[in-house]
């Protein structure tokens, strides 16, 4: 059974950093790409950053592009977000994304809380 646990979050104030972490488990996850989302409330979920399986390429909204950084450890079937000058605006619960064998499989989410 594949499953993505995420970790990580939590409140910080504003201009500070956390680092969020996706564990994946039962499948082979050095062929995946693998993906972060974020859903604040009363919104829409939206993606934020992806981490392309072959050449370890990524890509990020453009509101975070500068700010975040998305990496992963195929020996440990990790990925992870590091988020950086955090703003309010970047609340949200964030979490975790494979498409695998045709399904989209997400974590059960982990809530990040910036104050200003």
């Amino acid at each position: 059974q594949v499953q993505l646990v995420e970790s990580g979050g939590g409140l910080v104030q504003s201009g500070r950093s956390l680092r969020l972490s996706c564990a994946a488990s039962g499948l082979s996850f050095w062929i995946y790409g693998m993906k972060w989302y974020r859903q604040a409330p009363g919104q829409e979920r939206e993606w934020v950053a992806s981490i392309f399986p072959t050449n370890g390429g990524t890509d990020y909204r453009t509101s975070v592009k500068d700010r975040f950084s998305i990496s992963r450890d195929n020996e440990e079937n990790m990925a992870y977000l590091q988020m950086y000058s955090l703003r309010p605006e970047d609340s949200a619960v964030y979490y975790c994304y494979v498409r695998y064998s045709g399904r989209d499989l997400w974590g059960q989410g982990t809530q990040v809380t910036v104050s200003s």
